[in-house]
C-alpha cells in the first residue's frame, strides 16, 4: 500500500512539472516568434505624387500582405488602381519574401501613392503546418512599423485580392476605436457581418463562428491608431482562422466599443473576391426581424450573392460571446 502511494505521488509530481513547463513556454511564445521573424524595410515613399487635393482628414494606413505568385502583379495593379483615387492614404505592402523584390518596389512607385514596402517572410516553422497562417508575418511587420512611425490615423487590413467600394474609405476615416461592417462573398452565408439592433452590435452573422468572440473577416474592421497604440502588447497570433479574433481581443475590445458602418451593417462595401466560381448559397433563416440582418439579407439577394429561405438551405446561427443561437 505504501509503495502504491509513493508511485501515485511520484506520477502526480511529474504531471505537475510537465503542465508547468507547457504553461510557462506559452508565455515565451511571442518572444520566440519575434526572434524568428526576419523583417527588412525595403523602401519608403512619403511624398504623394498624385494630383489630388489634400484634405484635413485622418490618414488611412492600408495594410496589404502579399506573396510571390503568378497573379501577384495583376492583383496589386488592380488594387493600386483603386487606391489611387483615395486621398490621405499610405499603403503598406508587406511581402512574404526573403529579399526585397525590386519589381514590386517599382510597381508601387508607379501609382504615386505614399507607401512603405516591407520584406517579411513567414517563419519556416509555420510553412509546414497543416493549416498555414498566411499573411500573419506580413501584418505583424506592418503593425510594428505603425507602432514605430505613426501617432494617429486609421489602420485597415486590405488583401490584394479583395474588391473595394470607394465609399468604404470615407466610412472608416471617422473610426474612434474599432469600426466594423459586412464583407461579401464569405463562407456558406455569402457574407460575414456584425448584427445591429438599436445602433449597437448584438452578435455576428458568420458561417464559421468557431467559438470566436469576434467572428469577423480581416477586411471587416478598421482600428483607430491612437486606440491601437494604447495597447502596446496588441498583436496577431500565428493561428490560422483566429488571427482577427485574437488581434481584436488583444485590444480589450467590447461589443459596446464597436462602431457599425455601412448604414448600420446593411450594405456591402468590400468583397473577399477570388478567381474561382461558386454558386450563390441559400441560407435557412427564420428569425431576422428587429435587427440589421433583415435588410442585409435583402441586399445580398438583390446583388445575387446569397438567398434566404425559411424552410430549406444552409443552417444559420448568430454568434455572441463565443456562443451560437440558431436563426
Amino acid at each position: 500500500m505504501s509503495q502504491l502511494k509513493s508511485m501515485f505521488l511520484l506520477m502526480l509530481a511529474m504531471t505537475t512539472i510537465v503542465l508547468y513547463l507547457v504553461w510557462s513556454s506559452q508565455g515565451k511564445e511571442l518572444k520566440r516568434f519575434t526572434y524568428q521573424e526576419n523583417v527588412v524595410l525595403c523602401h519608403e515613399q512619403s511624398e504623394d505624387m498624385r494630383d489630388l487635393k489634400p484634405k484635413e482628414e485622418p490618414v488611412i494606413y492600408f495594410i496589404t500582405p502579399s506573396y510571390p505568385r503568378r497573379e501577384q502583379v495583376a492583383e496589386l495593379t488592380r488594387l493600386g488602381q483603386t487606391l489611387m483615387h483615395i486621398p490621405n492614404l499610405h499603403w503598406i505592402v508587406a511581402d512574404d519574401n526573403r529579399l526585397c523584390n525590386a519589381m514590386i518596389m517599382e510597381l508601387l512607385k508607379k501609382f504615386g501613392i505614399p507607401f512603405t514596402h516591407i520584406s517579411s517572410p513567414m517563419p519556416e516553422m509555420y510553412r509546414k503546418a497543416s493549416t498555414v497562417p498566411r499573411g500573419v508575418a506580413n501584418r505583424r511587420a506592418a503593425l510594428h512599423w505603425i507602432q514605430e512611425n505613426v501617432k494617429k490615423g486609421v489602420l485597415y487590413f486590405g488583401d490584394d485580392d479583395n474588391t473595394f467600394d470607394l465609399r468604404l474609405f470615407s466610412e472608416i476615416r471617422s473610426t474612434q476605436k474599432v469600426s466594423m461592417f459586412p464583407v461579401g462573398l464569405i463562407g456558406e452565408y455569402g457574407v460575414s457581418s456584425p448584427v445591429i439592433k438599436d445602433g449597437k452590435v448584438i452578435g455576428f452573422y458568420d458561417s464559421w463562428p468557431a467559438k470566436r468572440m469576434f467572428p469577423v473577416d480581416m477586411a471587416g474592421f478598421a482600428v483607430n491608431i491612437e486606440y491601437f497604440l494604447k495597447h502596446p502588447e496588441a498583436s496577431m497570433p500565428y493561428k490560422a482562422g483566429y488571427e482577427e479574433d485574437h488581434f481584436l481581443r488583444s485590444l480589450n475590445l467590447t461589443l459596446d466599443d464597436i462602431e457599425p458602418k455601412a448604414q448600420g451593417c446593411t450594405q456591402i462595401l468590400v468583397w473577399h473576391t477570388q478567381t474561382t466560381k461558386r454558386q450563390a448559397p441559400t441560407v435557412k433563416i427564420r428569425k431576422q426581424s428587429g435587427t440589421s440582418l433583415k435588410q442585409l439579407l435583402e441586399e445580398l439577394e438583390y446583388l445575387g450573392m446569397a438567398y434566404s429561405n425559411s424552410v430549406k438551405g444552409v443552417k444559420s446561427v448568430l454568434s455572441k460571446d463565443g456562443k451560437t443561437i440558431n436563426l
